[in-house]
């Protein structure tokens, strides 16, 4: 049987952490994380977790792999440290475009990362708005998935939104955007487009749906280069669309990301706080939806033994 509850929290994000915490109204636990000179990481926990129901908050967000491997060593630590269960929060879980072998001789990082958080030593994962479901499938321990479109879709509903049409920056993300138009009662378009090899670079080719004199919701998983949604709004702008509102579940901002959101002159960018977005990187017409109290809320289910698939209903 574990004991109390105890929320720890990696480099990547201790903003959502402290946010989560106060949601679920406990203290954030006392650990230390940093690196030596040589770049290897230290954790230690300045607390007895023996016994306890530890989750750790980490999202794989900028520098990437430096929050992966401090999450799997923080995983460690609090196995060897004798944690009664060990949950790892991961808002966002980066290569999930790596999911599966579609070109020769190539990995499927999305699943080398499951088998590593789980060698580690984590027992149940709480994340949310995964690249594809089938990531889910790469574990052997329990996955939680939450879904931003719960916030995000309750904001555009505040807007009143009027003559809008839902568009999917491609077809993989068609559910994505029919699950958005559905809640927000408005008609769904998609975008054709292909990319171009293994660059961030994509070409838009046509627009499924009728965008001609309506509104526009763009809506995509993570907004990363951004190269994918300014094609999109080309492309729509040229079909004869009014007014664009892009939406990213997972604001990652890589590289020209900004530089290229400002140029595509949209009405609002609505963006979730899973991966911590600096000040430099927030944009005057950018909208920022919280999201500790999903994880809050299903953290505080998971402990007393609830049904997180109730926060959906």
């Amino acid at each position: 049987m574990y004991t109390d509850l105890a929320v720890f929290s990696g480099r990547a994000h201790p903003e959502l952490a402290r946010d989560i915490c106060a949601r679920i109204g406990r203290p954030l636990g006392n650990v230390d994380v940093f690196e030596f000179a040589n770049e290897n990481i230290f954790v230690q926990y300045q607390e007895n977790i023996r016994m306890r129901d530890v989750y750790l908050v980490q999202p794989f967000s900028t520098p990437v792999n430096r929050s992966i491997m401090e999450l799997l060593i923080m995983i460690d630590a609090a196995k060897r440290a004798s944690a009664g269960r060990i949950t790892a929060v991961i808002p966002f879980y980066a290569y999930g475009r790596s999911d599966k072998k579609d070109q020769p001789r190539v990995p499927i990082t999305a699943r080398l990362l499951a088998n590593l958080l789980e060698t580690a030593g984590a027992d149940r994962i709480l994340t949310m708005n995964l690249h594809v479901g089938q990531i889910q499938g790469f574990f052997n321990v329990p996955v939680d998935e939450l879904n931003a479109i719960y916030p995000v879709s309750a904001h555009f509903r505040n807007e009143r939104l009027q003559n809008y049409t839902v568009v999917a920056t491609d077809v993989g993300d068609e559910k994505r955007a029919r699950d958005m138009a559905v809640r927000l009662d408005m008609p769904l378009a998609i975008i054709e487009k292909r990319r171009i090899g293994n660059s961030d670079r994509t070409e838009a080719t046509n627009v499924i749906g009728e965008v001609e004199g309506r509104n526009v919701l763009l809506l995509d998983d993570e907004i990363d280069t951004a190269g994918t949604m300014t094609e999109a709004v080309r492309v729509l702008r040229a079909n004869g669309c009014k007014e664009v509102k892009l939406s990213g579940y997972h604001g990652v901002l890589s590289g020209p990301a900004i530089e290229r959101l400002k140029a595509a002159d949209a009405d609002e960018i609505v963006l979730t706080d899973s991966v911590p977005i600096p000040p430099e990187k927030r944009l005057p017409n950018m909208t920022i939806i919280p999201v500790a109290a999903q994880f809050g809320d299903a953290i505080a289910r998971i402990h007393s033994g609830h049904s997180v698939g109730a926060l959906f209903q």
